[in-house]
């Protein structure tokens, strides 16, 4: 029997781009999911969307609220409800920390993307976040064209030396 090679590394399903503007991420999490067959389909179809996602502790278990993955249209009767909770899993020791985070110090737990593993396991990177004010998100997005602009410069500059 042939086996078929993965590529390696994350193969990225969806982004939550929105999630790096709008919030300091302090650390992130490697969390796995639980999901249905039609919903591992739709996922590798990349039918989903992180946008007004976010993770809550409960009970002792993390949940992910407010993702939507479509339906998966070529499979039969059952579809699950779109937006339904999804369970993570996490070990013991980092859901007791962010439980403690979250609660202690008012931070949030924002997914940042799913993917796939070589292996063909669905994850998602979750993220242990502060929100930003709009003075800081005003204040990142300067400092990020700075950066632009010096390695623009740095490689005029270089070229002209040469």
């Amino acid at each position: 029997m042939a086996r078929i090679s993965k590529p390696e590394g994350k193969r990225v399903v969806v982004e939550n781009r929105r999630a790096r503007h709008d919030y300091e991420i302090l650390e992130t999490y490697e969390a796995g999911l639980v999901l249905t067959g039609s919903e591992v389909k739709s996922l590798r179809a990349g039918k989903a969307s992180l946008s007004d996602a976010y993770a809550r502790v409960k009970e002792g278990e993390v949940w992910l609220i407010g993702m939507h993955i479509s339906p998966y249209e070529p499979g039969r009767r059952f579809h699950p409800e779109p937006k339904r909770p999804r369970k993570l899993l996490l070990n013991k020791a980092e859901i007791l920390r962010l439980q403690g985070r979250v609660q202690e110090r008012g931070l949030t737990l924002v997914p940042l993307r799913i993917y796939f593993t070589p292996r063909g396991w669905a994850k998602v990177e979750l993220a242990l976040a502060r929100g930003r004010a709009l003075y800081d998100k005003r204040r990142a997005i300067a400092q990020r064209e700075q950066q632009r602009e010096i390695a623009r410069q740095l490689r005029e500059f270089q070229r002209g030396s040469r």
